[in-house]
């Protein structure tokens, strides 16, 4: 049976819709189980100029490669609070594949990235959910805070680097926050729903 990896994934762009530059960032939390222990690393990459659709599109692609390096199959759950990630994967890219990438009502936007995303996707047996952004839940505010520091520092990880998830959480805590979260426990749920075959709603938080 394959590894269950659980990826967290949130994009930013500085000055989204505005005239000049509009530097970018994705971040992913990547949580897989190695034994008894739950191994947690972090994705990031910065893009000069972009939009909030691109970054979503390019932190997905760029991790499910990542994901892919070792050469093995992943069962992976994508969780991001894009809507335009999530359904664009579970709706709308099957049927421009279908259609050869064509889209009824014009040219699809982005297409080169969602083709890429396509092709990554294949590289696993994935599923997408989402969840709703800036609402309390602790491993997407962590990947928001990954994606703006990468695009406000200009920086991208080489590959998946050690996750500063558990000092960003003791941090919270600290002041307060997230005090009766359990990570282990969350992904453990994710972990034990994947294993029977269950499916994901597309909104499953």
């Amino acid at each position: 049976m394959s590894r269950v990896a659980v990826v967290h994934l949130d994009e930013s762009c500085l000055g989204n819709g505005r005239e000049g530059e509009r530097p970018g960032g994705a971040g992913s939390l990547i949580e897989v189980r190695r034994g008894e222990r739950i191994e947690r690393r972090d994705v990031y990459l910065y893009a000069p100029d972009t939009t909030n659709n691109r970054m979503a599109l390019q932190g997905a692609i760029t991790t499910l490669n990542v994901l892919a390096g070792k050469g093995k199959r992943l069962r992976v759950l994508m969780v991001s609070d894009s809507e335009y990630l999530v359904k664009g994967m579970r709706e709308w890219a099957p049927g421009w594949a279908a259609r050869g990438w064509i889209r009824k009502a014009g040219p699809i936007e982005n297409l080169t990235l969602w083709q890429a995303l396509a092709d990554a996707a294949r590289l696993h047996d994935v599923q997408w959910t989402w969840v709703r952004g800036h609402q309390g839940h602790p491993k997407n505010e962590y990947a928001n805070d990954l994606a703006v520091s990468a695009a406000r520092e200009k920086k991208t990880s080489t590959g998946a680097v050690e996750s500063g998830f558990a000092e960003w959480l003791a941090g919270k805590r600290a002041r307060g926050k997230f005090e009766g979260y359990d990570p282990n426990a969350s992904f453990e749920q994710i972990e034990r729903r994947m294993a029977a075959g269950e499916s994901f709603a597309l909104a499953d938080d």
